[in-house]
């Protein structure tokens, strides 16, 4: 019987890459503090090459490791492992701050183990669109992210085609007007948007320009040779495949628990 033949890897890169992307809430151009405002698990695979995003849900309750001589916390939303870590409280010592400790409270609530992270604030993210040109989106449904009495029009998102800049990119990413599960949703659309950009010719021949650019406003623990892979597997990849998971919601339960930083919170 022949020897099966591994299929080799593309770029040099592993077999695959988990990546924990991390959307923080900060307003400031900075990581001192902040939630994290969207989860996903990004599977990179340099086999068959394309990405798997999976969304975790930032109000599920956890157990946060390794933090408990801070006012004997031991649990929190999964965002907060985010805010703990960072330096604006600085209760982790590990390495990578608040992306090090989300990570590590991933890994320790659900058994799975992250390569890498990147975690992108506001503004930097709201850059990053108008520096891709804005991006199409097709809603599909109307979204008001309106106060009552405010005629605010970049907080009101009609449903259909529309194109968007890196400001309302962002209001949008944010709002949750129909809970969370419809914020996760838009998200992923919007991340979709996103990718529909990166992946055309004529942006991923600019990608080391872009990844030059943005280094410095991005928290990550990617080197060199990891940019160089990813950026090279780009280029072998378009808007199909990029596929986004989410576990079904009936999984979920909705409750109230009292948390000693949050009182009592959903």
């Amino acid at each position: 019987t022949p020897t099966p033949t591994e299929i080799p890897t593309v770029c040099g890169g592993p077999r695959s890459m988990l990546i924990l992307l991390i959307g923080s809430d900060a307003r400031a151009n900075t990581y001192e503090i902040g939630l994290a405002d969207a989860i996903r698990l990004v599977r990179v695979d340099f086999v068959q090459p394309r990405v798997q995003l999976l969304t975790f849900q930032r109000d599920l309750y956890v157990e946060i490791p390794g933090i408990e001589s801070h006012n004997g916390i031991t649990h929190g939303k999964l965002n907060q492992a985010f805010l703990y870590g960072n330096p604006g409280y600085d209760y982790y010592d590990g390495p990578g701050r608040g992306s090090g400790l989300l990570a590590l409270t991933m890994e320790h609530n659900f058994g799975v183990h992250a390569d890498h992270y990147v975690a992108v604030n506001m503004q930097t993210f709201a850059r990053v669109v108008d520096a891709l040109g804005g991006i199409e989106i097709r809603l599909p449904y109307v979204i008001d992210g309106r106060v009552e009495g405010s005629k605010d029009p970049n907080r009101y998102f009609p449903a259909g085609y529309q194109t968007l800049n890196g400001y309302r990119t962002m209001l949008l990413a944010r709002m949750r007007t129909r809970g969370d599960f419809q914020r996760s949703e838009i998200q992923d659309l919007i991340l979709q948007a996103v990718a529909e950009k990166f992946f055309k010719p004529s942006t991923v021949q600019k990608l080391p320009e872009l990844v030059k650019a943005f280094s410095g406003s991005v928290q990550m623990d990617l080197g060199i040779a990891e940019i160089g892979q990813l950026v090279c597997l780009a280029g072998r990849l378009n808007a199909g495949s990029i596929e986004f998971v989410n576990f079904p919601e009936e999984l979920f339960e909705n409750t109230r628990v009292r948390d000693p930083v949050l009182g009592y919170t959903s």
